[in-house]
């Protein structure tokens, strides 16, 4: 009877261990899973604000082919960033965002996907735009304004 409560007090024992391990475990995982998909989203708009740019520039260049390239890669990383606004990412780690984006989360992802079209949209006008710089304040630039108007924190 000895060796079987023993046994049983060193199970217990190494299931509270192994249980205060995991739970330290997953807290730091979730931690650095919050990180990352913070940075995540900050990285695709910073690289489509300056693909925003670069599309700016080779449109009034002509160089058609170029620009629609980037306005392809800009839409499908507004794909992306629907899904990277999980509730427990709406502080910590620089993020920019305004809690209107949780409050508001169908309509952010909306706009999201919208922007998305948009570009693909504008990928079939801009080689015959009339006037290039209004076509792309209305494709493009004017779906940044709206989120930033509404969904990021002044700086």
């Amino acid at each position: 009877m000895h060796n079987l409560f023993n046994h049983i007090l060193k199970y217990l024992r190494n299931l509270l261990l192994f249980s205060l391990i995991s739970l330290f475990s997953l807290n730091a995982f979730a931690e650095q899973s919050v990180e990352d998909i913070i940075k995540g989203r900050q990285q695709i708009f910073d690289r489509n604000y300056t693909m925003a740019k670069r599309v700016q520039s080779l449109s009034e260049q002509g160089k058609f082919d170029e620009a629609i390239k980037l306005m392809i890669r800009m839409s499908e990383g507004y794909k992306k960033v629907v899904d990277m606004f999980p509730d427990n990412t709406k502080e910590g780690f620089g993020t920019e965002a305004l809690p209107t984006i949780w409050e508001d989360k169908e309509n952010f992802n909306q706009l999201m996907v919208k922007t998305s079209d948009d570009l693909i949209k504008l990928t079939s006008l801009i080689k015959d735009a009339d006037n290039i710089e209004s076509t792309l304040g209305q494709f493009m630039w004017g779906n940044c304004k709206a989120c930033h108007n509404k969904y990021r924190e002044e700086h």
